[in-house]
């Protein structure tokens, strides 16, 4: 089957001239008209939403509903209602019938994202439903027939979790048989330049703002940069840079700075930008500063503070549950504890609670697996 290739990009807003992009969108084009499940894979920011959206709009159930559902952001003691809905009265809450995500997806396509952050005990029966096309609500006695499509996506390494005890095998081989692979930027680096002129069009156009575009030699350098958050960083760099660069030609010396590709910019503690700057550039670079800082998981630091804080309760009421491992602490010492010390002493405390077990780790702490590695690293406790 012979594929406008260019058309299909434009249509799905998946670009890219790269021989691992031209290959996934044939394969895209390929299994979207059936019904079989798919698993996509790759870094986190490569696009696995969007190759989930493209699979949809090119099957034959594009007219139906497309449910996306993030199993690593809903807690594991609501997943399988939010899942697979609920009767009246089958627990504390349940005040009423509802309906959960297969039902509203009928006919149409469920998009699991993150599917190896999901419970054992609901992937057992996200496998009958593979299965069986049926789905029982939470506190229900009859099955109920759904005709949905499944997409997964993780970006996790499935057979290692498999081999850990952590994803159900067999629901692993009937995912895995049609299997997505989406490359890092960092591998298909030739697409950058066609990134970058489709996310500026987009957003000037969008946000009716005049731009005068990227410099050659700042592409370039783009090119350099391994983009370790993929499309998605790559995109908001592109973003950002048009606000700050209103009106202006986005040049190399600015993508130096914020890439950092050379040198460190130099900055005071005392202040909120580097010294020796003009307004207008220091105005620029707060507002950068800000817009980066904004793109930290809220949900993730929520939860970090939340154990902080409970951690500081503890020690202030002197009900530490580890106070055989510490000294004493009084008011003043707790005073002047900085957060991260308390976090790296709370971190530290919990892997010996469970004997180095990271992922019960991470899971006691209530953040993911991937935070806690930054954290380890971060305070030298790997």
């Amino acid at each position: 089957m012979e594929v406008n290739l260019e058309k299909l990009q434009e249509e799905l807003g998946f670009y890219g001239k790269s021989p691992q992009i031209e290959e996934l969108l044939q394969t895209i084009v390929m299994v979207a008209p059936t019904d079989l499940s798919v698993l996509i894979t790759g870094e986190s920011g490569t696009g696995k939403e969007v190759v989930a959206n493209a699979i949809h709009r090119l099957s034959k159930r594009r007219n139906k509903p497309l449910i996306s559902v993030n199993c690593g952001a809903i807690p594991e003691g609501i997943l399988e209602s939010e899942l697979f809905g609920h009767e009246k009265g089958s627990f504390t809450g349940a005040i009423a019938q509802r309906k959960g995500y297969f039902e509203a997806a009928n006919g149409g396509t469920i998009f699991l994202d993150e599917i190896g952050e999901m419970p054992l005990n609901t992937q057992v029966k996200l496998l009958r439903v593979l299965e069986t096309s049926e789905i029982m609500r939470v506190g229900g006695s009859q099955p109920i027939k759904v005709d949905v499509r499944v997409i997964a996506a993780t970006n996790k390494n499935l057979e290692a979790a498999v081999e850990n005890g952590e994803f159900r095998r067999d629901l692993y081989f009937r995912l895995k048989a049609i299997t997505i692979h989406i490359p890092p930027l960092r591998k298909r680096k030739e697409d950058i330049p066609l990134l970058v002129q489709k996310f500026s069009e987009e957003f000037a156009r969008k946000n009716q703002i005049q731009f005068r575009g990227f410099a050659p030699e700042a592409i370039e350098l783009l090119k350099e940069y391994d983009w370790p958050g993929n499309v998605r960083e790559l995109k908001n760099f592109v973003e950002t840079a048009i606000i700050l660069n209103k009106g202006e030609i986005v040049r190399s010396s600015y993508v130096r700075s914020v890439l950092k590709l050379e040198r460190e910019i130099p900055h005071s503690d005392n202040l909120p930008v580097p010294l020796n700057k003009t307004p207008d550039q220091a105005e620029r670079e707060l507002i950068y500063r800000t817009l980066i800082s904004l793109k930290l998981d809220v949900t993730e630091i929520k939860q970090m503070l939340a154990q902080l804080l409970q951690a500081q309760y503890e020690w202030m009421r002197g009900s530490d549950p580890y106070a055989t491992a510490h000294p004493q602490h009084n008011d003043k010492e707790i005073e002047i504890r900085s957060l991260s010390d308390m976090e790296k002493e709370l971190i530290k405390e919990t892997l010996r609670k469970f004997n180095g077990n990271r992922r019960k780790t991470a899971k006691a702490l209530k953040i993911s697996e991937r935070t806690l590695y930054r954290k380890l690293h971060e305070y030298g406790l790997s």
